[in-house]
C-alpha cells in the first residue's frame, strides 16, 4: 500500500502497535504475526539502528502490512523513511518545520496541551497524536480538549495498555490508540510469534 491518508491509517484498526525493533531479522515475523492478528498499521520507531532496515524488510516482505516510521524528530527522517518504504510518519511533537517537511506523506504529529492543539489546528491539521497520554492527564484531558477543539481526532499514545485502551477508544475524539503491549520485548526476543498474534487479535477487537 503506497497511497493512504493518515485518517485511513488511523481507521485500519483500533490499535497501532508501537514497535522498537532491535534486530532486523525479527521485523518480518513480528509484522506477520501482528497482521495475522488484525493489526496492519505498524509504527516502527527510530530508536534503534535497525529501524530503517526493519521498515524496508516489512514493506517488501509482509503483504497487508502498512509500515510507518515513528519518533520522527528531524527533517531528514522523512527522506530516510520514504526511501525505506514507510507509508506514514509519527512524531512525538508538532514542530512547524516537520509539518512542512512531510510534503504529502501521511503525518501524525503529537500534541499535549491546548496551546499545541490550537497551533496544530491553525496549521491545517486535524488528526493528531496525544502524547504522552497518561502523563498528560489521559482521558480527562482528551475530554477537556473535545470542547474547544471538536474537529480534532486523536491517537493517544504513552502509558496505554490492555487495561485502559478500551476507555480511551470510547471517547468521541479518539479514533485509535498506540501501544507497545501487543509486542512485548521478551516475546519478540524469544520469537514467540503466536503469543504476539494472539495479543494482536485481542487488540483488534477492542472497539467492536
Amino acid at each position: 500500500m503506497t497511497e493512504i491518508t493518515i485518517e485511513q491509517v488511523m481507521g485500519l484498526a483500533p490499535v497501532i502497535p508501537v514497535l522498537t525493533i532491535e534486530r532486523v531479522e525479527d521485523a518480518v515475523p513480528l509484522a506477520e504475526a501482528l497482521v495475522k492478528g488484525g493489526l496492519s498499521a505498524l509504527e516502527i520507531t527510530l530508536r534503534t539502528d535497525a529501524a530503517l532496515a526493519a521498515i524496508e524488510a516489512i514493506a517488501h516482505g509482509v503483504p497487508g502490512a502498512v509500515p510507518g516510521v515513528g519518533t520522527v524528530t528531524a527533517i531528514e527522517d522523512f527522506a530516510r523513511a520514504r526511501a525505506a518504504g514507510a507509508c506514514f510518519a509519527v512524531s512525538p511533537g508538532c514542530a512547524p518545520d516537520l509539518v512542512e517537511a512531510a510534503e504529502g506523506m501521511p503525518f501524525l504529529p503529537g500534541i499535549a496541551t491546548a496551546s499545541e492543539a490550537m497551533a496544530a489546528q491553525r496549521a491545517g491539521l486535524r488528526f493528531l497524536k496525544f502524547f504522552p497520554a497518561e502523563a498528560m492527564g489521559g482521558r480527562s484531558t482528551l475530554n477537556a480538549l473535545a470542547g474547544p477543539f471538536a474537529s480534532l481526532i486523536f491517537c493517544p499514545t504513552g502509558g496505554i495498555g490492555r487495561d485502559n485502551a478500551t476507555g480511551y477508544l470510547a471517547l468521541g475524539n479518539v479514533r485509535c490508540v498506540g501501544g507497545s503491549w501487543v509486542a512485548p520485548r521478551e516475546a519478540v526476543r524469544k520469537g514467540e510469534w503466536s503469543v504476539i498474534e494472539k495479543l494482536a487479535a485481542e487488540a483488534a477487537t477492542l472497539a467492536v
